[in-house]
């Protein structure tokens, strides 16, 4: 008994000397920190897709989030056949609610969201250091550099997925190093290859917090597609309880 007592003991302290010595987790902590905005919200988010076959599409909608349970409501304002239309997810449960018909349907979380290519997860605050943890190399050692994106130096840092319900199981970012911003993502599926470049311009401080409020997504799979996220009159006041149920949502198509 005493042996294994011992050998627990030397793989907690192995394991958290790895942390601490770990240049990529504290990033990710970091990021964590800065990025949470721990209040409700509110939000105006307009996409601009532009696909070659379909030209450019723009999608409008209103997002709410409810701090004290990560709930969420989007309710989408244009185009005109998606006016009235909306997503709500509390707890476990995800519904879209569609005006016309005046139903709800439980839906999965990666359910485009109005025909974009926007999904349920784009929407969530879960902590990105519970979701991918550092990749090894061949060396056995983490993936990491220091390089100029433009003008600014950055952190260069490959992770891995920790969990299954991700988009990606791999991911690169590069983030500034003074602050830790994240101003480049890519995303490679299971087999390495690359499926998505985002680009972070923009970013406002809300209540301490940042946020990007202007994201470029690029399409690596299918050439030509992109989307441009723009996000405007943010507001954190405290939102009724009332916001975040079935009837409201109904009731805003009446």
């Amino acid at each position: 008994m005493n042996k294994l007592i011992t050998a627990a003991l030397i793989n907690i302290l192995f394991a958290s000397a790895l942390f601490a010595e770990s240049r990529i987790a504290p990033i990710l902590n970091s990021i964590d920190e800065i990025y949470k905005i721990k209040t409700d919200a509110r939000a105006d988010v307009m996409l601009t897709q532009q696909k070659p076959e379909q030209g450019t599409k723009v999608i409008k909608m209103i997002y709410y989030r409810r701090d004290s349970d990560d709930s969420f409501l989007i309710v989408m304002s244009e185009p005109e056949n998606e006016k009235g239309n909306g997503y709500l997810r509390v707890g476990d449960n995800f519904w879209m609610y569609r005006k016309n018909t005046r139903t709800f349907q439980h839906i999965n979380r990666d359910e485009n969201i109005g025909g974009s290519d926007a999904r349920s997860d784009d929407f969530e605050t879960r902590k990105l250091s519970e979701l991918y943890g550092p990749a090894l190399g061949p060396d056995g050692k983490e993936i990491f550099s220091q390089e100029m994106l433009g003008q600014v130096p950055v952190n260069r840092f490959e992770v891995k997925a920790l969990v299954n319900d991700v988009d990606y199981p791999k991911k690169i970012y590069w983030a500034r190093r003074d602050n830790n911003l994240i101003l480049k993502e890519e995303s490679y599926s299971l087999s390495g290859t690359l499926m998505q470049t985002a680009y972070f311009l923009k970013y406002s401080i809300i209540d301490g917090r940042y946020l990007a409020v202007k994201h470029l997504y690029i399409d690596e799979f299918e050439k030509g597609n992109k989307t441009v996220v723009d996000i405007s009159n943010v507001s954190t006041a405290k939102l009724e309880n009332s916001i975040f149920t079935k009837a409201y949502l109904e009731n805003l198509s009446k």
